[in-house]
């Protein structure tokens, strides 16, 4: 028996209904398929899922043979969802009307149901109606009910059995956590503790994490990618550390430079790949390129994981300044709700924090900045990791 939490419902139901209304749109976007799921129309209660709370959905559907990804055309990154749901339960045309309206509109009446599935199969009557319900409930695993009738109401409603009705829906509330507590002495303060921090791991960072990459098909894929979407223009790690990312991208081909707040860690880097070109920069002090118009892609490979929550945008803005026209932006970063205050780091004695990023802070950030062609990808955390991951890309107009 097929069960989905409230989100889940919201999802298919949305997808089932869209795929017969507006076909050409069909299979639906991200942004199509949030704005299916959380219209003021047609839906009860209304909702308010988020990118990722509609991405997590989707994915565990996917896991559970109800939901495929599509790419939007040939060589495209761009992700579309296509529900699998009818074709796992064997729905004739009339059964999918009626469980698409019960999925995204709760307990109904025939007579409602028939009404609020004109667009979706004729039926000729109530009875009709009926009918087919009758035919769904009869089933070895029912799929519908009948509801006791209660006070003050004329007829009996019925209500689906594919998970519990959503009487309260929306995203839980995320726990409270204050990101702004890392500038509780001033950020020039917080820069300084960092830059400490850096420099006393340099040399254990290398050799603990040099080869970081070679468990790590999906990041491999990512870095390339960047690497290509550059195109003939140079690349710059934003925090590049020891050099090693900055590394891998050069040998795709990648004119790269890999700037850094600490010195010990630009030392590292200069000293095992003398060819490649590495300057103490801080973020918020990234330049275009002396050689080009700008950057062809800006790299900020976790290094933006010592930010307040309030800085999060105006770094995003202020590295995507830099880039040439069709030049993209790509950040890899840890996402949830804590900020960690660190005094050990790598076997070094430190004073720190790390922030973990609400991912829907960070796509926010990404499209104030004006970027276009946004795609993002949330993946588990890595071995040794309690966290999710961020990686997004996107495209400075042309």
């Amino acid at each position: 028996m097929i069960t989905l939490d409230p989100s889940e419902q919201r999802v298919l139901g949305s997808l089932l209904e869209k795929q017969r209304t507006v076909p050409a749109s069909y299979p639906l976007s991200l942004n199509a398929l949030r704005t299916a799921c959380n219209q003021t129309s047609s839906r009860e209660p209304v909702m308010d899922l988020s990118d990722t709370t509609i991405d997590e959905a989707a994915r565990a559907l996917k896991g559970r043979g109800l939901l495929r990804f599509v790419w939007a055309g040939k060589g495209s990154r761009t992700v579309k969802y296509h529900q699998l749901l009818d074709e796992e339960l064997g729905l004739a045309d009339d059964e999918r009307a009626l469980l698409t309206v019960l999925l995204l509109r709760g307990p109904q009446a025939p007579g409602e149901l028939r009404t609020r599935t004109e667009r979706l199969h004729a039926f000729a009557d109530r009875s009709e109606v009926e009918t087919t319900l009758r035919r769904l409930a009869a089933r070895p695993e029912p799929l519908v009910r009948e509801l006791e009738r209660r006070a003050g109401q004329q007829d009996n409603r019925w209500v689906h059995l594919l998970g519990p009705s959503p009487v309260e829906v929306g995203p839980l509330p995320p726990p409270a956590v204050d990101r702004e507590a890392v500038l509780a002495q001033s950020p020039a303060a917080r820069d300084e503790r960092v830059r400490a921090a850096y420099d006393a791991v340099a040399e254990t960072w290398f050799e603990l994490r040099g080869d970081e990459l070679v468990e790590q098909p999906f990041d491999v894929w990512f870095l390339e990618r960047v690497a290509a979407l550059a195109g003939e223009y140079p690349v710059v790690d934003v925090g590049c550390g020891p050099g090693h990312i900055a590394a891998f991208l050069a040998d795709t081909g990648a004119t790269v430079t890999g700037i850094d707040l600490s010195s010990a860690m630009i030392d590292v880097a200069r000293r095992e790949f003398p060819d490649l070109e590495f300057e103490v920069t801080p973020m918020a002090s990234l330049l275009r390129p002396r050689t080009a118009a700008g950057w062809g892609a800006v790299l900020a490979w976790h290094s933006l994981v010592h930010l307040a929550g309030s800085e999060l945008a105006p770094a995003v803005d202020a590295l995507a300044r830099t880039l040439v026209p069709g030049g993209v932006l790509a950040v890899a970063v840890s996402v949830g709700f804590e900020v960690r205050h660190v005094t050990e780091f790598e076997g070094q004695p430190v004073d720190v924090e790390f922030v973990l990023h609400d991912a829907d802070a960070v796509l926010a950030a990404v499209r104030s900045a004006g970027l276009a062609d946004v795609e993002w990808y949330r993946r588990g955390p890595h071995a040794g990791e309690a966290h999710e991951n961020l990686y997004v890309l996107g495209r400075r107009a042309s």
